[in-house]
């Protein structure tokens, strides 16, 4: 049989939120990655929606939900998730995010530990590790490339051949146009001025988080994805650390039953 999906919006006072919800029993908000939106969730929540009620939103400007013309933030994001759980009146739930949402899920227990009974991490967003500001740096630049600029460089394609520069442009140019459907992940991550995104980095509060914290990396992942869930793991008072072989950084959908069974056993467990 089918799992139904129920889909709904609600109006909330920064704008429109879209969510995606299923089964019923404990709530358990699954918050997508940078790149992704809610549906990136929906076989793992196939796969939950015996034992528990899972909502999967779409983050304030992405997929179906508002993009209103505002400064965005991960605060903002984390008021929009305080908001959305006082409208659908949830008093108390778990927390599963994915990057981009596992930073948005740990700033939210760190603010709101009373209403959270438990966090997963996976590969998660939010932390400094060694050449980020670097990373940052290059990413805006890539990012802030007028459109005249990267006409010239491909028409140039066939001096930077003879030059050598031609692949590095290319993969350059590529990654432009793969993040451009994502224009809030991008100024979330590195569109904003560093000191704004610094501010809202948790590895010096970290220590504070008082629920429990389970995460989840795959082994086949980036080096800085690999680093910055030590970083949670090592600074983290309640946590566990889970490594699944031979994943890379797609956890919600390429091992979503593995993600699935481990979600289960440790809210069962908690």
């Amino acid at each position: 049989m089918d799992t139904l999906f129920r889909n709904s919006r609600r109006k909330l006072s920064q704008g429109l939120i879209f969510w995606r919800e299923v089964g019923e029993g404990t709530p358990v908000i699954f918050l997508h990655g940078a790149w992704n939106d809610s549906s990136q969730w929906i076989s793992v929540m196939k796969s939950l929606s015996q034992d528990f009620h899972c909502f999967s939103l779409d983050l304030l400007g992405f997929g179906e939900s508002e993009n209103p013309n505002i400064h965005h933030s991960i605060d903002l994001q984390v008021e929009c998730l305080s908001e959305f759980l006082q409208a659908v009146k949830l008093e108390k739930v778990y927390l599963v995010g994915h990057s981009l949402g596992g930073w948005v899920a740990a700033s939210y227990a760190l603010k709101y530990s009373e209403k959270v009974d438990g966090v997963v991490l996976l590969a998660p967003e939010g932390v400094e590790i060694q050449g980020q500001e670097e990373y940052c740096r290059k990413m805006r630049r890539l990012l802030n490339y007028p459109p005249l600029v990267v006409k010239l460089l491909r028409s140039l394609s066939p001096l930077t051949k003879i030059l050598g520069w031609y692949e590095k442009i290319a993969q350059d140019l590529q990654l432009r146009q793969e993040l451009s459907p994502y224009p809030i992940a991008c100024q979330l991550l590195f569109k904003r001025k560093q000191a704004e995104i610094e501010a809202e980095l948790l590895q010096k509060r970290l220590y504070m988080i008082e629920v429990p914290v389970f995460i989840l990396q795959g082994s086949q992942d980036t080096p800085d994805a690999l680093a910055k869930s030590r970083v949670y793991a090592q600074l983290t008072p309640k946590v566990e650390l889970k490594m699944i072989a031979h994943a890379a950084n797609d956890l919600p959908e390429s091992c979503a039953e593995v993600v699935a069974v481990d979600i289960r056993e440790f809210i069962k467990g908690n």
